[in-house]
C-alpha cells in the first residue's frame, strides 16, 4: 500500500477562515477555493500543483487512491477537501495530529511547528507572502512558486514526523484513527430540518416565557451583581463561596455551586422562577447547536466530528463546535437534537452501549470476585448494594433506594468521601444527612475491600513514581499485573517540592497514561500529589488514578470492539461507551445480533472480565435509545 502525504493550500479572508469558522462550514463555503496542493508518494519527491479546480481534480485523479493510505497533519481538514471537492476516497486515512495526541499526550502542543521542533526535523516556516483575500488568479507566478515551497516544506515535515512517530505505534490504533476520521470526511447521516426549526422556535419561546414568569430583564439575569440584587429584593441573601483562585469570598451563582442549586427548591416560588429564568437564559448551548445543525443541513450531510484521543485517558471527544458527545437527552424536548440525526434513506441506525463497563472493569481489575461474579450472572448490582445499605431484601428495594445503590457503586468506587457523596446525591435532588453518607461509604468499602485496597496500592505507586523509585518495567498492579508503571527523566529536590519526575502507566493498547512532572508536597494530612497540565497543576490520588485507569481500559476495549464491528458495518458515531452503526434496513436483525456479539467480546488480555451491552434501533439517533 502506498503512502500519500498531502497538504492543501486554500483561500481565506478576514471573514472566511478556520479561525472564524468550523472546518465543515469553511470547506463548504461558496467562496472556498483550493489554491494548490502538495503530494508526496512514499519517500519520493514532493510535487506542488496549482491551477483551476478542474485542473487540480484531473491531477489528483492520476494517483491510485484506492490502494493508498492518505497522510496529512489534520486529515479531518485535508481529507474532507479530498472527498467533498474531488470525490476521492482512499483506502486508509491517517493523521500525524492524531498520532501525536496519543504519543505525547493531550497536554502538549501538537501543532506541526511544535512537533518539528520537538523532533528536530527542521523549521516550519511562516507564510512567505500575504495571501489574505487573494484568489488563485491574483497570484503571480513567483508568488505561486513561493507558496508552493512553503507547502512542500509542510508535507516534508509531516512525512518525517510520520516516520518517527508511526514506528512502533500500535496498528490497532492506526485503524481506529481511520475509523474516526471517516465519520467526518465521508459523511452519511442526514438531518431533519422541520424538527430542528420547530425545536429552535420552542427553545427560544421557552426562554421568553421564563423571563415573563420571573418578570425580569435578561441583562439582570446575566450579571452576577444584578442577580444578587434581585435575590436581595426577594429577601434572600445570595449564596457565597471562597474562590479557589483568589482565596476571597465571592458570589456562588454558577449552576454547579451547591448554594445556587439549593435555590432551585427554595420555598418562595418567586425565587424558583428567578433561578429557572437565569438557568434557561444563561445557557445558549441548545439554541446555538440547533442553529448549527440547521446551517449544516443547508450545506449537505452531517459530518460527525469526533476527535481521536481527545482526553487524558484516550477517550474520544467532540469537535467542530457541535460536540455530539453531550447532546441533551432529558426533559420534554431533551431528545429533539438526537432525533434530528437521521439514517440515510433505506438504512437504520443501531446504537450499542456497553453496560456499566467502568464499574465492571473496576471490580475485575481489583480482583473483587464477588462483585465481578454478580456482574457475570446478570444480577442487579445496584439492588444488591441498596439491599446491603438499607438492610432489606433485594426484592423489597424501592426505586429511591436502588438509586442510592447505583450512585454508591458508580461513585464510591474511586475513593469518594462522604461529603462528596452527599453532594453528588444532592445534585440529583436526593437529600441525605452527612452521618448517613458516612455510613453508606463505610458499608461500600467494607463490602468491596479489594477495591479499597487497590486505591492504597495506587497511592503507594504515586509515591514510588514521584520519587523516581519505579524506574524499569517490573512494576505493575491489577489483574495479572495488567498495568505496568514507572518513572522516567530526572528527578530533583527543591525548596517547594521533594521530588519531580515523569510518571507513566502502560495501557493494554500499548499507549501510555501519563502524569508529567509528578510531584508531592508533605502536609499535616500526609502526601498530596499533583502533576503538570496546560492550565497549571492537577491534583491526583490513588482513587483518581484508578478512575483514570478504568476509563482508559474501557476505552481500549470499546476501541477493539469498534474495529470488530467495522469489519462488517459502517461505524458512524461513538459517544462515551456506545458505538452507533448504519446498516441497510433488510440487514437490521442480523446486524444487531452481530454488533451485540462484538460489544460483549473481550480481548485476550481481558479474559474473565464480564462485559454486557444494550442496543436499540431507529431511523433517528434519538429513537435508538
Amino acid at each position: 500500500m502506498n503512502l500519500i502525504t498531502l497538504d492543501f493550500e486554500t483561500y481565506y479572508d478576514k471573514d472566511i477562515s478556520l479561525r472564524k469558522m468550523t472546518t465543515e462550514a469553511y470547506i463548504r463555503d461558496p467562496l472556498f477555493e483550493v489554491i494548490g496542493v502538495c503530494v508526496k508518494v512514499n519517500n519520493g519527491a514532493t510535487e506542488w500543483a496549482s491551477g483551476t479546480h478542474e485542473q487540480i481534480k484531473e491531477y489528483l485523479h492520476t494517483f491510485k487512491w484506492s490502494e493508498s493510505m492518505v497522510l496529512a497533519h489534520n486529515t479531518m481538514f485535508d481529507g474532507a477537501i479530498l472527498n467533498w471537492h474531488f470525490d476521492i476516497s482512499p483506502r486508509v486515512y491517517t493523521d500525524t495530529l492524531c498520532i501525536a495526541r496519543a504519543v505525547h499526550g493531550v497536554e502538549h502542543s501538537v501543532s506541526l511547528k511544535a512537533l518539528a521542533e520537538r523532533y528536530e526535523l527542521g523549521v516550519k516556516g511562516d507564510e512567505v507572502l500575504n495571501t489574505l483575500g487573494k484568489r488563485r488568479e491574483q497570484f503571480t507566478d513567483d508568488e505561486l512558486e513561493r507558496f508552493g515551497d512553503y507547502c512542500v516544506n509542510d508535507v516534508e515535515l509531516t512525512y518525517k514526523l510520520f516516520t518517527k512517530m508511526a514506528k512502533g505505534f500500535p496498528k490497532k490504533e492506526l485503524k481506529l484513527i481511520d475509523t474516526t476520521l471517516r465519520m467526518f470526511v465521508e459523511p452519511v447521516l442526514r438531518l431533519d430540518l422541520a424538527l430542528l426549526e420547530e425545536h429552535l422556535t420552542v427553545t427560544r419561546q421557552r426562554k421568553e416565557d421564563l423571563l415573563s414568569q420571573a418578570d425580569v430583564e435578561r441583562d439582570d439575569l446575566m450579571s452576577n451583581p444584578k442577580f444578587a440584587e434581585l435575590l436581595k429584593g426577594l429577601g434572600v441573601e445570595p449564596p457565597m463561596k471562597i474562590s479557589p483562585t483568589t482565596g476571597k469570598e465571592t458570589l456562588a451563582l454558577a449552576k454547579s455551586d451547591e448554594g445556587f442549586k439549593a435555590l432551585e427548591s427554595h420555598p418562595d416560588e418567586r425565587v424558583q422562577q428567578l433561578v429557572a429564568a437565569r438557568l434557561g437564559n444563561k445557557s445558549t448551548l441548545e439554541e446555538t447547536r440547533t442553529q448549527r445543525f440547521i446551517d449544516i443541513y443547508n450545506r449537505g450531510l452531517l459530518p460527525v466530528p469526533v476527535r481521536y484521543y481527545a482526553a487524558h485517558t484516550g477517550r474520544w471527544g467532540g469537535d467542530d463546535k457541535i460536540n455530539l458527545q453531550n447532546l441533551p437527552s432529558r426533559g420534554v424536548n431533551g431528545k429533539k437534537l438526537k432525533q434530528s440525526i437521521l439514517a440515510p434513506e433505506g438504512c437504520t441506525l443501531i446504537d450499542a452501549d456497553s453496560a456499566q463497563i467502568e464499574a465492571r472493569v473496576l471490580a475485575w481489575l481489583a480482583g473483587q470476585d464477588d462483585l465481578t461474579q454478580a456482574f457475570r450472572d446478570g444480577e442487579d448490582v445496584y439492588k444488591k448494594m441498596a439491599s446491603r445499605i438499607y438492610g432489606v431484601k433485594e426484592e423489597d428495594v424501592t426505586k429511591e433506594q436502588r438509586f442510592v445503590g447505583k450512585t454508591t457503586i458508580l461513585g464510591a468506587g474511586y475513593g469518594m468521601g462522604a461529603q462528596k457523596f452527599q453532594n453528588q446525591l444532592q445534585t440529583f435532588g436526593f437529600d441525605m444527612e452527612l452521618s448517613e453518607a458516612r455510613r453508606v461509604i463505610k458499608i461500600y468499602r467494607e463490602a468491596n475491600y479489594k477495591i479499597s485496597g487497590l486505591w492504597k496500592t495506587c497511592q503507594n505507586m504515586l509515591v514510588d513514581m514521584s520519587r523516581g523509585d519505579a524506574q524499569g518495567p517490573s512494576h505493575s498492579f491489577g489483574t495479572n499485573g495488567l498495568i505496568k508503571y514507572g518513572a522516567s527523566g530526572d528527578y530533583v529536590r527543591n525548596e517547594k517540592h521533594l521530588y519531580a519526575c515523569g510518571a507513566w502507566m502502560r495501557l493494554p493498547s500499548e499507549l501510555l497514561l501519563r502524569y508529567e512532572d509528578l510531584q508531592f508536597d508533605e502536609t499535616d494530612k500526609g502526601f498530596e500529589f499533583h502533576y503538570k497540565i496546560r492550565r497549571g497543576r492537577n491534583r491526583i490520588y490513588g482513587g483518581k488514578v484508578i478512575e483514570n485507569v478504568c476509563q482508559a481500559i474501557a476505552r481500549c476495549i470499546i476501541g477493539e470492539q469498534m474495529l470488530e464491528i467495522a469489519k462488517k458495518h459502517r461505524v458512524v458515531l461513538t459517544v462515551h461507551d456506545s458505538v452507533v452503526c448504519c446498516v441497510k434496513d433488510e440487514d437490521v436483525a442480523e446486524a444487531q445480533e452481530y454488533i451485540e456479539e462484538c460489544m460483549r467480546w473481550t480481548p485476550d488480555w481481558a479474559k474473565g472480565l464480564p462485559i454486557n451491552c444494550e442496543s436499540g434501533t431507529g431511523k433517528s439517533y434519538g429513537d435508538c435509545e
